[in-house]
């Protein structure tokens, strides 16, 4: 499998260069990336051979797609450019792993042209994942915390380290505790949304997640955050799991009690998920259905935060 990286680059907190890694490590050819400028491709080409990349740079994507043939394409871009690569690459008639958010611009009919998406690459015969990876975690977290038992009313914790406060941090980060839940827990919807706003960059975002004839009681709290590496932990009523991490090796570890677990990157096997779909021809585990809940519920978590912003500005 051929794969080209758009947004390859560490600016900020993207992570594109370690999906390169991980396709580059479940047996894919990283051939390509392409960048914004002559200088940010080529310092995120060059980042890549650490790994035993060898990519190609351009700063064109349709001089890249027929210059190089790749099967996939990564979109680990702003989210604001998301929209334009997804349609580029779907006529081009390539896989797609788009980072999360899946789209994220000021259009008001988001879900709609979400739904345009997938029907264009069912067209196709292309298979499309978002990469929200913390759900491939969830074997580990009942590894050391124990199976997850669904309650008539359950508790979610999620803590989440975000390098800028802002709004910003809404669809960056707040898509992560949406895939937990979809994935445990099914379909929902929410309830009782409210947010509240602390010193040094906090805030907190409530809600019940209503599913079938039960509901899940959640906290999503974000710390803002410029060192590495940033604090993460969540778990299901009240084991919750924190994340270290060994900066060195790049190795990956949960604590609860005096308990402690290494596990595999989550990252690592959301690209082995969407290698696999592809393989298969299976729907990848964030595919079509988990992506528009998603992002319906992140809009909504985000109109919610807008209307708090006006009474209550969150304090950096």
């Amino acid at each position: 499998m051929k794969i080209s990286i758009i947004g390859a680059g560490r600016t900020r907190n993207g992570i594109g260069e370690y999906i390169g890694k991980y396709f580059h490590q479940q047996g894919a050819r990283v051939a390509s990336v392409l960048g914004t400028t002559e200088k940010t491709s080529l310092q995120a080409s060059s980042a890549l051979q650490r790994y035993g990349i060898q990519a190609h740079h351009y700063t064109d994507f349709d001089e890249m797609v027929k210059a190089e043939k790749p099967d996939a394409v990564v979109i680990a871009s702003p989210s604001s450019t998301h929209y334009e690569y997804l349609l580029k690459s779907i006529d081009s008639g390539l896989h797609i792993f788009c980072e999360k958010p899946f789209l994220w611009d000021d259009h008001t009919d988001t879900r709609k042209r979400i739904e345009d998406i997938f029907e264009k690459a069912r067209e196709k015969k292309l298979v499309i994942a978002m990469n929200s990876q913390w759900p491939f975690s969830i074997d580990s977290y009942e590894e050391i915390c124990g199976k997850i038992e669904i309650q008539e009313t359950s508790h979610f914790f999620m803590r989440m380290s975000p390098f800028s406060p802002g709004k910003a941090v809404i669809p960056e980060s707040v898509p992560h505790p949406l895939s937990i839940l979809y994935c445990q827990l099914g379909s929902g919807e929410m309830q009782n949304l409210n947010f509240e706003s602390g010193g040094e960059g906090k805030l907190d975002i409530r809600f019940t997640y209503l599913f079938g004839t039960r509901a899940c009681d959640v906290l999503i709290r974000l710390v803002h955050q410029k060192t590495q590496p940033r604090e993460f932990s969540y778990g299901f009523n009240g084991r919750i799991v924190s994340r270290s991490l060994d900066m060195e090796n790049y190795e990956i570890f949960f604590h609860y009690g005096n308990k402690k677990l290494r596990i595999v990157d989550p990252l690592e096997l959301s690209v082995k998920n969407f290698m696999e779909a592809i393989e298969k021809k299976t729907e990848p585990l964030i595919g079509a259905p988990h992506i528009l809940h998603n992002m319906s519920l992140l809009k909504e978590i985000n109109d919610g935060f807008s209307e708090f912003g006006k009474r209550a500005p969150w304090k950096s």
